[in-house]
């Protein structure tokens, strides 16, 4: 019922949300090697477009995970509905707490105060307006991001003598790492891995992730909704560039006197918090705007989470087993949903505080539950032989291997030779400017992440299998579904099943995209609503707001 609410407007376009500023960070220690992520992004895009998009928008689903059953059976659609909710709850936990961490840099405000006060400002507005307040927060949170971003890097240049010496002190340290095509798969960054594994991980976000492909579903048409996804791609790649200024900018300064290393921040995602407190300290309400920057992303994130967990829930969980209930009702459930998984994802925010290096412990999730979820998709969509039975044992092949690499990366963290983290040095902190009368955030751990286990001999399953890159833990995820299920759905009579076209990527889906330059039909109509040539109209979208007179019609700002 909220998505179809929002679809009536059709506000479809933001999905910039999971960019994180923890890039930030990434580049500070890494190096500009997560520059590469701009070619990613444009393969993404495209198969998002391209594959998934179409076969979703013209069945004309709430849920992503109706197609599991349309296509497999209930079965199906269940497990990928609890592993979508599992996901979401572990990742919208780390996701809260980042921020909370720049706040507290920032102001001194207390960490888990700031934990709490993030979840629940983000489950009171999603929970009364559902995806139209997602979407048009989102709207103005992009511009703010936007905003941060550039004083940052504006006060950064004036200081440290131009976009020049920022680059001179980032190649003198060695952050321009820009290519490296080594294609050992243990390797944490290189070109193939940010290109292969990078091109798995963001397509099980942006290609079947319920919080993103409900965007996309809820426009007028697909032409729009494939518009949206290209127009995002731009804005992928300015926040993008943005992050990788930042980055290299957050490392000029400290190139020689490494706050991290001398123990003036407790984490390196306080790092970039660190460095607004030093330079634009000066300048009132502009350290304020880059929490505000920080926060948009996570207030984007957290909500999108929300209100896709409580559709999900509704329509997967609920509904079916309920039919008889009305909209009124489903309106109100879904309501209460938004809050329960509001102090769930709250909750896992003390979870996230032991996961070390957030950025990559967010893709990781993504890569460990998304993966074969993705792989489960890629079967119904482009195998048509596929059945119930492949499928089912083909998710649970992709999750068990996808699981087994990723826990025992966080148990058994791969050594340095294979995160090549950049040196940080600590030479000049006695003689330059005395930075110790800046705010002293909460103490936090420093280790990689309180799951590893310490003083133990390392063996050939922890230098090999566990140090596998964590961008890798998608693409072996989807691939293991992938063929586990191809090969039990062949020996279990998949050839014989008769299957509607409708649940395939077929070439008519390919040859939509030039429908616009048809000229336009004058055939008479006797639909209530003028038909676009642009694409296949959204099943779900109503082109008339009705107008009650009586307010019992209308139930939290959505007319049913």
């Amino acid at each position: 019922p909220r998505l179809r609410g929002a679809a009536r407007s059709g506000e479809c376009w933001d999905h910039y949300q999971l960019v994180p500023p923890l890039t930030l960070s990434s580049i500070y220690r890494f190096g500009i090697m997560y520059g590469i992520f701009a070619i990613t992004y444009f393969f993404v895009v495209v198969i998002s477009a391209e594959v998934f998009l179409p076969v979703f928008y013209k069945l004309g689903i709430t849920s992503t995970y109706e197609y599991l059953e349309l296509r497999f059976n209930r079965c199906v659609r269940l497990c990928g509905t609890v592993l979508f909710i599992v996901q979401t709850i572990l990742y919208t936990g780390i996701v809260i707490y980042a921020p909370a961490l720049a706040l507290n840099q920032v102001t001194g405000f207390d960490l888990w105060g700031a934990v709490v006060a993030t979840g629940v400002v983000c489950t009171f507005y999603c929970t009364l307006g559902g995806l139209k307040a997602v979407i048009w927060t989102d709207v103005f949170q992009v511009g703010i991001m936007i905003a941060g971003f550039a004083s940052v890097i504006i006060q950064s240049a004036v200081i440290q003598g131009g976009i020049n010496g920022i680059l001179n002190d980032a190649y003198n340290g060695g952050r321009l790492n820009f290519w490296n095509f080594n294609p050992n798969p243990l390797q944490r960054h290189t070109f193939w891995t940010i290109i292969i594994g990078g091109t798995f991980t963001w397509t099980s976000i942006y290609g079947t992730n319920q919080s993103q492909v409900q965007r996309y579903i809820s426009c007028k048409s697909r032409f729009h909704a494939k518009l949206s996804l290209y127009i995002n791609l731009v804005g992928l790649w300015i926040i993008l560039v943005c992050s990788v200024f930042c980055g290299l900018a957050l490392y000029s300064r400290y190139h020689d006197c490494d706050p991290w290393t001398a123990k003036k921040v407790s984490a390196p995602d306080q790092l970039m918090p660190y460095l607004v407190l030093d330079i634009l300290q000066d300048y009132p309400g502009v350290p304020g705007l880059f929490v505000a920057c920080a926060y948009s992303g996570t207030l984007s994130t957290v909500s999108s989470s929300i209100n896709a967990l409580a559709a999900v829930t509704v329509e997967d969980l609920i509904k079916p087993r309920f039919r008889s209930l009305s909209e009124r009702s489903l309106s109100w459930i879904s309501q209460g949903m938004s809050v329960l998984y509001g102090a769930l994802c709250i909750g896992m925010a003390a979870l996230a505080s032991l996961m070390g290096t957030l950025l990559q412990a967010a893709l990781s999730i993504f890569g460990m539950v998304g993966g074969p979820l993705l792989g489960l998709f890629s079967l119904g969509i482009l195998v048509p032989f596929a059945n119930s039975i492949g499928a089912l044992l083909g998710l649970l092949a992709g999750f068990a291997i996808s699981l087994w690499v990723g826990i025992g990366a966080q148990l058994y963290p791969p050594l340095p030779e294979r995160t090549l983290p950049l040196p940080l040095e600590t030479y000049g902190c006695n003689s330059t400017y005395n930075r110790t009368d800046l705010m002293t955030a909460t103490a936090m751990p420093f280790s990689t992440s309180a799951f590893q286990v310490h003083n133990t001999e390392r063996t050939p399953l922890m230098d090999n299998w566990y140090s596998l890159s964590y961008l890798y833990f998608s693409t072996l995820g989807t691939l293991t579904t992938i063929i586990v299920g191809m090969l039990i759905s062949l020996s279990t009579g998949g050839r014989k099943q008769n299957l509607d076209p409708r649940f395939l990527l077929t070439k008519q889906d390919f040859l939509s995209n030039f429908d616009i330059f048809k000229k336009k039909q004058h055939d008479i109509s006797y639909k209530s609503h003028p038909v676009e040539d642009l694409g296949t109209d959204n099943p779900a979208f109503n082109h008339i707001e009705l107008n009650f007179t009586d307010h019992r019609g209308k139930v939290n700002g959505t007319r049913l």
